[in-house]
């Protein structure tokens, strides 16, 4: 009887774990099924401000009650994410909120399925139906903007190039600290610390895009494309590409990867570097000389053009669940203190009002941040971002890719190497 009523016990304890067990599964099923859960696709790496997309995440996920967002790091900037894209999209399946470069508009208007936010936000969010127009100038938010007009993102990301210097190599060249304001000024900074120190005089960004090269032609008078085709072969344009082959031939410049010409600057091996002030932070937070930073150099008598960098943020969620729980995402990430952060974890200039002169944005941060104001002052010379239309965009960026490294990386003739480049990619686009 004994042995009977204690397996009766054992019994009734094992179904009542049971049951708590499955109680238990069954609250955190219902509670993982109340999170729409997407995606969030983005180019920044941990030197650009990845750290902070993945704090951002973190904090929205920890205060939405209806949305778990997955951030996904694409390399290769914005090309490798719009390859990405491509493969993703053939497989049935597309990310709900994603990073587009200016360079990648068109491109990217023409060849994904996407929801202007404003249908959206209508939809599925009354309460912002003024969001846009409130928080945003006209001609920002005509920057997401496709040549149709129609809104394909909101612009996140706002930065311009910049030349930071390093101030300690500087005064030991016995150079004026104020640094260079022309290009041609750069060579003959680079040529006095080359001699003083051995060091590169300057590196100009290399990632995988031809942003800064946009920047250098446009500040000479060019433009690098007109009525949708590539234009950079002009004389002006010649100009900027035999400049910067003499540079690294003479071994002024520094011709290398991004991520390692950067951290040569860190490192203290190179006097200048002329790249975004995204990187403002990861140059701030880890040189261990003096760092300024100035406006982008001109061309003597030129008027100064610098491409606007960064990218939009669009939502290419199909599914109308997905759709609603982007745009939370994205309110939250367009909010004044997240700006805020953003800013400070990278120096993209912010996109929308009501940051940089409240006290709980960057009002305070910018009065004690010096290193910004250059990226700041030149926001009225800053023109849009070439970008190819058509569905060619990616291969007419990987040309231009391949012709600065060959460019570059001899004594070929750039001339013919230029003009045939434009003609490739005008092939390319008719």
């Amino acid at each position: 009887m004994k042995k009977e009523y204690s397996l009766f016990l054992m019994s009734l304890i094992v179904i009542l774990l049971a049951a708590c067990g499955n109680g238990e599964s069954d609250e955190v099923s219902a509670e993982s099924e109340e999170k729409t859960k997407i995606e969030y696709w983005h180019v920044n790496a941990e030197t650009q401000g990845g750290n902070t997309v993945d704090q951002l995440v973190e904090e929205f996920n920890a205060q939405s009650d209806t949305v778990e967002v997955v951030a996904r790091y694409n390399p290769d900037m914005y090309a490798g994410l719009m390859s990405n894209m491509q493969a993703e999209v053939a497989s049935g399946n597309s990310p709900a909120v994603v990073q587009v470069g200016w360079a990648f508009l068109d491109y990217f208007s023409e060849n994904f399925e996407y929801v202007e936010p404003q249908e959206v936000i209508e939809n599925y969010h009354e309460e912002d139906v003024t969001f846009l127009e409130d928080n945003f100038l006209p001609n920002i938010l005509e920057l997401g903007q496709n040549a149709e007009g129609t809104q394909v993102g909101i612009p996140y990301s706002l930065s311009n190039p910049i030349l930071y210097i390093n101030k300690d190599m500087l005064q030991e060249a016995g150079l004026d600290s104020e640094g260079p304001e022309t290009w041609e000024e750069v060579r003959e900074y680079s040529e006095a610390i080359n001699k003083a120190t051995g060091n590169y005089g300057v590196y100009i960004q290399e990632p995988a895009d031809s942003w800064g090269q946009q920047a250098m032609v446009e500040c000479n008078g060019a433009s690098f494309i007109d009525d949708g085709k590539a234009s950079f072969a002009s004389d002006e344009g010649i100009e900027v590409f035999q400049y910067y082959q003499d540079l690294v031939n003479d071994e002024l410049a520094l011709h290398i990867g991004w991520d390692q010409g950067i951290q040569s600057f860190i490192d203290g091996n190179v006097g200048m570097l002329y790249t975004t002030i995204a990187q403002r932070n990861n140059i701030e937070s880890n040189a261990s000389f003096d760092v300024t930073t100035l406006q982008s150099p001109t061309w003597e008598g030129k008027e100064k053009r610098v491409p606007a960098g960064g990218a939009m943020l669009s939502i290419t969620a199909q599914d109308e669940e997905e759709q609603a729980a982007a745009w939370e995402f994205m309110k939250y990430l367009y909010s004044v203190e997240s700006i805020a952060e953003w800013t400070k974890g990278t120096g993209y200039v912010p996109p929308r009002e009501g940051v940089s002169d409240s006290e709980e944005g960057l009002k305070s941060f910018l009065e004690e941040n010096e290193l910004m104001i250059p990226a700041i002052e030149q926001m009225d010379s800053m023109v849009p971002w070439a970008s190819f239309p058509g569905d060619s965009g990616i291969e007419a960026e990987q040309k231009l890719l391949d012709m600065r490294d060959i460019i570059l990386g001899g004594d070929v003739d750039v001339e013919e190497t230029v003009s045939n480049t434009e003609e490739e990619i005008n092939d390319l686009l008719e």
